[in-house]
């Protein structure tokens, strides 16, 4: 082995590693803003509340970071030129809707049956944008153990939605909100991606990504409050507003590792973390419905799913190596 491949091989480890730790931060930013959206009766404005605080916050930091405002002026110039399309700067629409649903039905669904619901839209999503090369991202082909990765993964949401199908009055129509976010974040992370290649700063990216998300917010909130009028009051406890942090970090995560993972491992690993995470929340401080066996049983699945899928199995050998991106 060389030292190059070795430096490759650790870069790798490194980039799951982070990215299974932001799939914590997902699952953290849903509890905390689907019991915002609970307390304020209006995820609405839980949404634009926690995707305004995170844009104010990166804000702020790209005023003291000169690599950042670099990488901001490089995106529009690479937009004016025409070398990077205008659209692939419109991530943060995903972003926007994403805490949305966290705000409307996080609360409803329960953290872990939210996060598994993420799950379907996320895999299937990343498996093809990997195949096409999305974003002008490199091409990923189709192989067996990234179909098996991500089979066991849908089959991680079926153990843990399955038994909910009860007839008991689960909300199974809002089970669409995250299932169609889960979409739209495997876009964004492609788009994400690209962007911060071309502004070499994941500063920059995520900065981009949450004005988009935050002006998008703002106009559905103002909507929303025209029809359904201001919530009564501001619940008190700081925690609640903290999910614009965590989000400008998992963000800023998924920027940086999806170039090297790809789409697919990315939202696999994202998937591991959120679940355990989801199953720990469910546990220790539930929101909506609590946490079953059923659940727990979906995360070793989905474990699973993110070891096949990452692991390139070599042909005519023993050994199994990481894929380098």
């Amino acid at each position: 082995m060389t030292e190059p491949e070795h430096g490759s091989r650790a870069a790798t480890a490194l980039a799951i590693a982070a990215t299974l730790a932001a799939g914590v931060g997902v699952a953290t930013q849903s509890r905390i803003n689907g019991e915002l959206g609970q307390r304020l009766d209006d995820g609405y404005t839980a949404a634009l509340i926690s995707f305004g605080s995170g844009w104010l916050i990166l804000l702020t930091i790209l005023a003291f970071s000169p690599r950042g405002r670099e990488g901001m002026a490089r995106v529009i110039t690479e937009v004016r030129h025409g070398r990077l399309a205008w659209w692939m700067l419109l991530g943060g629409l995903a972003g926007g809707y994403f805490v949305l649903a966290q705000g409307l039905v996080a609360g409803m669904l329960g953290v872990a049956i939210f996060t598994i619901a993420i799950v379907t839209g996320q895999t299937v999503t990343g498996l093809t944008l990997d195949a096409t090369g999305f974003a002008g991202a490199r091409r990923t082909a189709i192989a067996p153990a990234r179909v098996l990765g991500a089979t066991l993964t849908v089959a991680a949401v079926a153990v843990a939605v399955i038994p909910r199908l009860d007839g008991e009055g689960f909300p199974i129509a809002a089970i669409t909100l995250p299932l169609l976010a889960g979409v739209a974040v495997a876009f964004q992370q492609g788009l994400n991606g690209r962007v911060r290649a071309e502004a070499r700063s994941a500063l920059a990216a995520t900065t981009i990504n949450f004005t988009v998300g935050t002006a998008a917010l703002v106009v559905a909130t103002l909507t929303h409050l025209l029809i359904a009028g201001l919530p009564e009051a501001l619940p008190s406890n700081p925690l609640l507003y903290l999910g614009g942090a965590v989000g400008a970090i998992f963000i800023a995560i998924q920027t940086v590792t999806v170039g090297r993972i790809g789409v697919l491992v990315l939202g696999l690993c994202l998937v591991t973390g959120q679940l355990a995470a989801a199953l720990v929340f469910d546990v220790v401080a539930p929101l909506g419905p609590g946490s079953t066996s059923a659940t727990a049983a979906a995360v070793v699945l989905a474990l699973s799913g993110v070891l096949v899928a990452s692991i390139r199995w070599r042909r005519g050998g023993r050994g199994t190596t990481l894929p380098s991106a």
